[in-house]
């Protein structure tokens, strides 16, 4: 008689990953694996309903930046509640190992992390012990201790910073410190470290608003640090571009040189298409096309919804980028608070965010009539919520700038604002709908445990299954688990995921088609320090099955942890460029 099942899935629409149609049928699962699909024999020790539900493969999430969150936050919230099983993090350059030992670098990288990523420093100071050198005692402090299963990039500023101290951000290399930032990525790469990921992005500065250490390194380093993924199995490659326009002659042929001494895909971030200006996406995407003539692959991060802002003046993100805005958002807050009631003082900021230079980034948006008061905490300006700027300032008899900074000064600067969204025009969005299906790209870009108060895009998975599949019709649903599962499986070559499959690990979602999405967008305030983060929660999602144990039933954690840390070699294969 054959042993009791750990799991059993009863009646559900299975989607395979493949893109293959749909089936109807159930799924069993003993020892973390798939072992029985579509006619399952056997009791089990647990049973879960799916009739009229589907079943599909977790969700696999490409660039993510939960680094530090590991530590205060295992469950890795919001992504594990949204059917993310299995996370890449590390992206950018921005991983928290390998360190020197020296508490100044240690220092510097949380300042440019809350810097860069958006993440507030009192948490990764608080949350985080910091108390680790090499890239395998980073990992040995989180193994066994994760909610869902997560590989980790070596970042190139980490490594900048371990091997040349405070000249990471100010020389270049010697051939000593490359062969030392080559040594040490090697190291980082035997004890699991998935790859290397880099960033020349001109967005990307520190706490000081000096350019990240990756920015200062020369073609060579770069160049010799990618060639060392050839000489491990299993290997990725990440790399931030230096714009969000079609790519110069100079950075397409460093993409290229870099994947090719890397001998694997690089991919980049972020794809956005625009109705308002076509020709960019169109020029990335042919990018891919060639590098595939050179003999290098390239494939870039499809966004996977609207590009929404959320802004709020404690942070100061985003908003410090308007040409005299910076000195003011670095005050405390309470003369910060003092500084944002002066007539003068606004008088300066209004024309400052209307200069010229502050239009040279889209990102950059000053018409602060048709801004959302997106969440208000004072009492007696919360009816306002909801409204836009131009409105409230028409109610109140105020110009639009007055009537926001009045908002925020009474709300102790925690209003949370939101930009008008980008691209969300019908023709954007089919054009997102064609990126998404293409071959040459994978859905990613969520960004989760990043920019906290800012963006939304930790939700992306569920945008895609909502927006793109039942209210815009871009996808077919095999199409997009496909695209959130297989795809992105088999260009990092996780093996044995990203499918239901007999003998795959059992990463499984659990969820109604009809409904499933992302609920309201609202701050919670649960981060070390008391600072606060964008959430939401799934609507739709009744099950999330990691490694065969269930974590999720119903927005409920049960607090399990049963992800795995994905080491490059031993849980992954390599790809090889003309896959």
């Amino acid at each position: 008689m054959s042993p009791k099942l750990d799991l059993r899935i009863n009646g559900g629409t299975l989607f395979d990953g493949s893109g293959a149609p749909r089936i109807h049928g159930d799924i069993g699962i003993q020892g973390g694996r798939i072992v029985e699909i579509g006619i399952v024999s056997g009791d089990a020790r647990e049973t879960i309903d799916a009739s009229g539900l589907a079943v599909a493969p977790g969700f696999i999430d490409m660039h993510t930046h939960y680094d530090a969150q590991v530590f205060w936050d295992p469950s890795l919230s919001p992504s594990s509640r949204l059917g993310v099983t299995t996370v890449v993090n590390g992206n950018c350059g921005f991983s928290i190992a390998p360190l020197s030992g020296n508490p100044d670098d240690a220092d510097y990288l949380m300042r440019m992390l809350a810097r860069v990523e958006g993440m507030p420093l009192e948490s990764l100071q608080q949350g985080a012990p910091w108390n680790w050198r090499s890239f395998e005692e980073y990992l040995s402090r989180i193994e066994g201790s994760l909610a869902i299963n997560a590989a980790f990039m070596v970042g190139h500023s980490a490594l900048r910073r371990a091997v040349m101290g405070r000249r990471a951000t100010a020389s270049k290399a010697t051939p000593d410190e490359i062969a030392g930032m080559q040594a040490l990525l090697r190291m980082s790469l035997a004890a699991g470290g998935l790859g290397f990921s880099t960033s020349i992005s001109p967005a990307h500065n520190d706490a000081d608003g000096n350019p990240v250490p990756s920015r200062h390194a020369s073609r060579e380093e770069m160049i010799a640090l990618a060639g060392v993924l050839a000489e491990f199995e299993g290997t990725a490659l990440e790399l931030q571009p230096s714009s969000a326009a079609a790519f110069s002659e100079n950075d397409l042929t460093l993409m290229i040189d870099v994947s090719r001494a890397a001998k694997r895909a690089l991919n980049w971030n972020t794809l956005f298409p625009n109705s308002k200006i076509p020709e960019v996406y169109r020029a990335q995407l042919a990018a891919s096309d060639i590098a595939a003539t050179r003999g290098a692959r390239i494939v870039p991060l499809a966004a996977a919804q609207v590009n929404t802002l959320w802004v709020n003046f404690v942070s100061g993100m985003i908003l410090d980028m308007y040409p005299g805005w910076d000195e003011i958002m670095r005050l405390p807050v309470e003369d910060r608070k003092r500084t944002l009631s002066d007539p003068e003082v606004r008088r300066k900021m209004d024309a400052g965010a209307h200069a010229p230079e502050a239009g040279e980034r889209r990102i950059l948006t000053a018409d602060w009539a048709n801004w959302t008061l997106s969440e208000i905490f004072n009492p007696s300006n919360r009816p306002l919520q909801g409204k836009t700027v131009g409105q409230v300032a028409e109610m109140q008899g105020k110009r639009p700038f007055d009537a926001m900074l009045d908002i925020v000064v009474a709300d102790d600067l925690k209003t949370s604002l939101m930009m008008p969204p980008q691209a969300d025009d019908d023709e954007s969005w089919r054009m997102l709908g064609e990126v998404w299906a293409d071959e040459r790209t994978v859905i990613g870009a969520s960004d989760g445990g990043a920019h906290l108060d800012m963006i939304d895009t930790f939700a992306s998975c569920l945008q895609i299954l909502s927006i793109g599949v039942r209210e815009r019709h871009l996808l077919s649903l095999e199409q997009a688990v496909r695209q959130l599962t297989s795809v992105p499986a088999d260009l990092m070559g996780f093996r044995h995921r990203g499918r239901l499959k007999q003998g795959f690990w059992a990463d499984i979602t659990v969820f109604d088609p009809d409904i499933v999405g992302r609920g309201p967008v609202y701050t919670k305030f649960d981060l070390p320090g008391g600072a606060g983060r964008l959430y939401a929660d799934a609507v739709g999602m009744r099950h999330v099955i990691v490694n065969g144990r269930e974590i999720v039933r119903d927005n409920q954690f049960n607090e399990i942890f049963p992800g795995r840390i994905l080491h490059s070699g031993t849980d992954t294969h390599t790809v090889p460029l003309a896959a």
